[in-house]
């Protein structure tokens, strides 16, 4: 196999989600690189570059994060949302790529499963919204400014609809895992260079990282990997060395920490090859079909433990 000629990361690289645990440390390491910067944020009030700390706390708000990313060399903060598609144009302007580490954090809510209710297409936090058209505007966006054509877009585990933390997290992340992968499948037809990454469990603590499984594993063509702890800062290398190998253009990564592997991405993402696999379409209703048989299985779980403690307090008080 004939190793890929490795290409410098040239001009601005933007950024969605850079406030982000795992965004910060893509932000951290481009600046440390000399490598200059578009951070997209929410907003940028009370963001006062003389009153930011020398360094950011692991739990610091997405304001105490912003204020101390704009002090370093080479980040520019940009206002918007990427809910909004002018926001997105406006980001990618003299940018030659986008690392995209953004995603919803949206809690299911009673209201989701009321008769007569669309929170898929009115609330702007529901991860459709943000997972799934979120990802429409950044191809819209990349079409209109044809200088940014390279994507990074970090994802995670969602392709099997039954698998238990899929349904889980699905069932209190307001379909999160669900409109992750039909934003993936946005890419793979589009003609954007995208790589997509599913990373492992990520911990901001090094030590938490589990120390059987510290050796890199990565996985193409999407492929299935054991789930393991990594790190934050793993991940973002991860993302920014992609943009030097062009052979990962157009490839789904699995990346986890195994027991048998390499210390270092490089000699992993050499092998990357692009998709090759059809990935299946149509998910989106084997995700709510599992989600429904996972809320039933709950739901008569929680019963049936509710039902055992009323017959208990019944046998106390009623002797």
């Amino acid at each position: 196999m004939e190793t890929p000629a490795l290409t410098e990361v040239k001009g601005k690289i933007a950024v969605i989600g850079g406030t982000g645990k795992l965004g910060r440390n893509v932000v951290l390491q481009l600046s440390s690189l000399g490598i200059p910067t578009k951070c997209l944020v929410r907003s940028l009030t009370n963001v006062k570059i003389e009153e930011t700390s020398s360094r950011i706390e692991q739990n610091s708000s997405s304001t105490n994060v912003a204020r101390h990313l704009s002090t370093l060399d080479g980040v520019e903060l940009i206002q918007g949302d990427v809910t909004n598609r002018d926001n997105i144009v406006k980001l990618l302007q003299d940018c030659s790529a986008c690392i995209a580490v953004y995603g919803s954090r949206r809690s299911s809510k009673i209201s989701d499963i009321l008769p007569f209710t669309n929170p898929e297409d009115v609330d702007s936090t529901h991860p459709k919204q943000v997972n799934y058209e979120g990802v429409r505007n950044i191809i819209y966006a990349m079409d209109k400014t044809p200088c940014c054509n390279r994507l990074v877009r970090i994802t995670g585990k969602g392709e099997s609809p039954f698998n238990k933390f899929s349904i889980l997290i699905n069932l209190f992340g307001s379909m999160a895992k669900a409109w992750n992968y039909e934003g993936e499948q946005l890419l793979r037809k589009s003609d954007i260079d995208y790589t997509i990454i599913r990373p492992g469990v990520m911990a901001s603590d090094k030590s938490k990282v589990d120390k059987d499984n510290d050796i890199l594993g990565l996985a193409d063509n999407g492929e299935d990997l054991p789930v393991s702890s990594v790190s934050y800062e793993q991940i973002a290398n991860l993302c920014i060395q992609c943009l030097r190998y062009p052979n990962t253009k157009k490839s789904t990564l699995t990346a986890m920490n195994v027991k048998k592997g390499e210390r270092t991405y490089a000699p992993l993402l050499q092998k990357v090859r692009p998709d090759s696999r059809k990935f299946p379409d149509n998910l989106l209703q084997l995700h709510y079909k599992a989600v429904r048989l996972g809320g039933f299985v709950l739901f008569s779980f929680l019963s049936s433990i509710l039902g055992g403690v009323f017959l208990i307090l019944k046998s106390l008080f009623l002797k």
